[in-house]
């Protein structure tokens, strides 16, 4: 029997999105306690890829994922979750300890803030079964055929070798297959350095069609004379409209391939308190959203919720002003919602976020 998303059945949306990359458990421990405090741990399952393919299919888009996962109770229970959220789960690959001899899930600590104090993540993801993994004999081109939209980040390449290797393959094999392929940096200095994500993740540029965030990125001044530096030094976490724009300019100049640009600005008032907006490069203009201010029951994840919610909006046609406050609307009500993942399944109720109606739906 052919596995499809029933919620695709009232959606009117012909695009068939896939995303590339590790799912990791997560371990939080219950009522903003501390790791050195807790005696318990809430387990669940995220990872950036995932999150936007989670997001996407609760939603009502045809969403497929593709990692590799250990053949055991853990590797099991993340795809029996992804599938749970109808996200089609086919490709991934259930490893072998003789594929991935250390055989493992990658695993993260989460400890969650509160008032002052910020939260944090811990990482134990070294040797997960996608870094051991040879995808030497995998045909990307079977993979990747009849989907119409490719999502990868700069985590993956950061992670090993091998996906590297992957990541920069896929790219190729997608912009051939004609997919609309976009690119979220995200960079995680536990994973590589800032000089190695900029000089990888510039490599990726010509493949893209959508782009969020401007870092890590080369953006030269001068491509021959790299000592008058990068176009986007000295201009601030969070520019104005004008700064923005510039920065936004110029990659659309030296990479015309680049058909948007979003990227969001936080605010972190306290660890409980933010307020985000974001600015969007589309159609030869720059757009800026409305600012949202909001109170944080779970923080992760809220990056690629922007990303999922601008990926649905631009599927589906929204006016671009509409395209950047549906993101950021998306964003806010992640923070709201604990796990990786933005489990929303009505993007009404985004919409009416997004024009800052907060009132009881009934």
């Amino acid at each position: 029997m052919q596995h499809f998303n029933p919620l695709t059945q009232q959606v009117d949306c012909d695009e068939r999105f896939i995303t590339i990359g590790e799912i990791m458990l997560r371990l939080t421990p219950p009522n903003y306690e501390k790791i050195r405090m807790t005696s318990s741990f809430e387990a669940s399952y995220g990872g950036s890829e995932a999150n936007i393919a989670l997001a996407l299919a609760n939603l009502g888009v045809d969403s497929t994922f593709f990692t590799v996962v250990p053949n055991n109770s853990l590797g099991k229970s993340a795809v029996r979750m992804l599938r749970s959220n109808d996200v089609h789960c086919t490709p991934v690959i259930l490893s072998t300890p003789e594929e991935t001899p250390t055989h493992r899930l990658g695993c993260y600590y989460l400890e969650t803030g509160y008032g002052i104090r910020s939260s944090k993540v811990t990482y134990d993801r070294k040797n997960s079964a996608i870094t051991e993994y040879d995808f030497s004999h995998i045909d990307l081109d079977a993979l990747l055929k009849d989907f119409t939209w490719l999502h990868l980040s700069g985590i993956t390449p950061a992670l090993a070798p091998n996906c590297k290797k992957l990541v920069m393959d896929c790219l190729a094999v997608a912009k051939k297959h004609g997919l609309t392929v976009s690119f979220d940096g995200n960079f995680r200095s536990t994973l590589w350095t800032w000089e190695e994500a900029r000089d990888f993740c510039t490599q990726c540029l010509p493949y893209v069609d959508v782009l969020f965030g401007i870092e890590p990125y080369h953006l030269w001044k001068d491509e021959e004379d790299h000592s008058k530096g990068d176009v986007k030094d000295g201009v601030p976490f969070r520019p104005s409209y004008e700064q923005q724009d510039e920065v936004f300019q110029v990659f659309v100049e030296r990479y015309p391939n680049i058909k948007c640009i979003a990227r969001h600005v936080r605010y972190a008032h306290s660890g409980s308190e933010n307020s985000l907006k974001a600015f969007m490069w589309y159609q030869g203009h720059t757009f800026e959203s409305k600012m949202f201010t909001f109170n944080i029951l779970d923080r992760v994840g809220g990056g690629d919720a922007f990303a999922s919610g601008l990926i649905y909006a631009m599927m589906h046609g929204y006016k671009p002003m509409d395209m950047i406050n549906f993101a950021v609307a998306s964003s806010v009500i992640k923070h709201t919602i604990r796990g990786d993942a933005n489990i929303t399944d009505d993007a009404e109720s985004i919409r009416h976020l997004m024009d800052m109606n907060y009132d009881i739906k009934r």
